[in-house]
């Protein structure tokens, strides 16, 4: 089989897929941990979101995080069209639904449900690039001194865009269908590469359950907790 067959085949599909949500579940971990540096605030109440800027700047004014940007973004797009690609071709092949709905006996609803759930998580990615990346990279953020130097000060912008209550039930809502999507994911991404061992599909099942309820619950926390101003 070339390799232009094997990627448009159903079997390279789902390898794509896997490929690029690991790497969108590398991205999570290191989004979450940055974002997490907020919560320093509690700890000392004299910190004032400078340990979330200088994480933030660093971030963003380092060269190869930059390239490695690049490579964020045509993973997300990939990874989602991919999804919608397979989620068609699922459908297709299933023709005609079944009579009788077998419900959680044949999987459980949110593996059904992959691309509702990416959906619902790509509206609210395009509402989040355009609440913090976009100014942080082209309209401008206003800038705050650390050790200094002029740094965005992303954390009053978090205060500011999580003071509206509509967003931060959006984002829980988003961190919800993260979780039921990654609980799915997480595991399948590992099979979809060529990982078939009994023992460690259960260890990546459990890595996975607790992943799918940490790093979301973790996001959900941010707004929410600078909404009831425990972050402030």
């Amino acid at each position: 089989m070339k390799w232009s067959e094997f990627f448009t085949s159903s079997v390279g599909k789902k390898f794509v897929m896997g490929m690029t949500g690991l790497f969108l579940i590398a991205f999570l971990i290191v989004h979450v941990g940055v974002n997490a540096c907020i919560f320093a605030t509690i700890f000392n109440p004299d910190d004032n979101g400078e340990m979330f800027n200088k994480a933030a700047h660093f971030m963003g004014a380092t060269v190869v995080i930059r390239i490695l940007e690049l490579g964020l973004f045509a993973g997300f797009f990939i990874h989602i069209i991919q999804g919608l690609l397979l989620e068609f071709q699922n459908r297709r092949k299933r023709g005609v639904a079944y009579q009788v709905s077998m419900g959680n006996r044949g999987s459980k609803w949110y593996s059904r449900s992959m691309g509702l759930l990416g959906t619902i998580i790509l509206l609210f990615l395009i509402i989040h690039w355009k609440q913090f990346w976009v100014p942080s990279r082209f309209t401008g953020v206003e800038e705050t001194i650390i050790d200094g130097k002029p740094v965005h000060d992303l954390f009053s912008l978090m205060k500011s865009t999580f003071s509206a209550l509509w967003v931060v039930l959006l984002y829980v809502v988003a961190c919800i269908s993260l979780a039921y999507h990654l609980l799915h994911g997480f595991q399948s991404a590992f099979r979809s590469i060529g990982l078939h061992n009994t023992k460690y599909l259960k260890m990546a099942n459990a890595v996975g359950v607790a992943f799918s309820i940490i790093v979301p619950l973790l996001f959900a926390l941010m707004p929410v907790s600078m909404y009831l101003h425990w972050v402030q």
